[in-house]
């Protein structure tokens, strides 16, 4: 494997460690999944935007993209809604297992943006993986409401992932990341205020929800949003995906030395996630020994 596709697949893999914190930084901050988005990514677009100004970077963005990076927006904004909506109602392990998901929804959307054959190889894995959740959705009845929020949260990942891979052909990580989370703060913030308003009930934070916040919005947002989009430009949106699913991995073991009882499942539960996890995990062994 060439030194430089090593090095963004070692940064992916840091990547993914990251986001495995995402799930345990949303359990623990108390605000609901809204409130919660809407201070991540405004806090995340100061952080990318004090980047901007620290490294004299240009604003500036010709007026055709900004609806390509509107619509980023609002699909990294609701997918966030929908994630840490499935952890409020279930708990981390189911949310990050669900959304693992998300590579076969990029093996099914992928063909379309970058005009080639579907995969048989992907779509037989994609069954497979199908097989996993549909034990783990007989199993734990008690969650279904959290798998149906963490498989709408996996198939907008996947076409957002999509998305970007074909910005990224055009314009640098930080301009895409910057309006896009933007744009994402706009619309959530548009939404509140047709709906509920602002209020301190929801919004007030407590010293620790803002010391999680910094982090989740720091480290598990401003640079990895970024860090993501820019390894995009070597490596497929299913490769970015396939990878992701690793963040159960981390995610599942950290959450049970945090919160311990809570996060227990059933056996059947991790059998259904193994099936999962071992399906994506094999499927981009092969596709790699085919690249090698």
């Amino acid at each position: 494997m060439p030194k430089n596709n090593l090095n963004n697949h070692l940064q992916l893999h840091l990547l993914v460690f990251i986001w495995g914190f995402t799930g345990i930084l949303g359990a623990l901050i108390s605000l609901d999944a809204i409130p919660l988005v809407w201070y991540r990514m405004l806090f995340g677009t100061l952080f990318v935007g004090a980047y901007f100004l620290f490294t004299k970077r240009s604003f500036k963005i010709p007026p055709k993209v900004i609806f390509k990076f509107v619509i980023g927006g609002i699909l990294i904004a609701t997918h966030w809604i929908f994630f840490f909506l499935a952890i409020k109602v279930s708990n981390i392990s189911v949310a990050l297992v669900t959304l693992s998901t998300g590579a076969l929804f990029a093996s099914l959307i992928e063909p379309l943006f970058f005009k080639r054959k579907l995969n048989p190889l992907e779509l037989f894995f994609g069954l497979i993986v199908i097989s996993g959740l549909y034990l783990i959705f007989n199993l734990e009845t008690d969650y279904t409401l959290g798998i149906v929020y963490a498989l709408i949260a996996a198939f907008l990942s996947a076409l957002f992932t999509v998305l970007n891979g074909l910005y990224i052909r055009n314009y640098n990580a930080e301009t895409i990341s910057f309006y896009q989370l933007l744009f994402g703060v706009v619309f959530i913030t548009i939404y509140i205020f047709s709906t509920t308003g602002f209020n301190f009930k929801q919004f007030g934070l407590s010293s620790s929800d803002f010391i999680y916040l910094l982090i989740l919005s720091s480290i598990c947002t401003a640079y990895a949003f970024f860090v993501s989009i820019k390894i995009m430009k070597y490596l497929s949106p299913y490769t970015v995906m396939l990878t992701i699913n690793l963040e159960p991995v981390y995610a599942i073991i950290l959450a049970l030395i945090i919160f311990g009882e809570k996060e227990k499942m059933s056996t059947q539960f991790y059998f259904g996630a193994l099936i999962i996890l071992a399906t994506v995990l094999t499927n981009g062994i092969l596709k790699n020994k085919k690249t090698i």
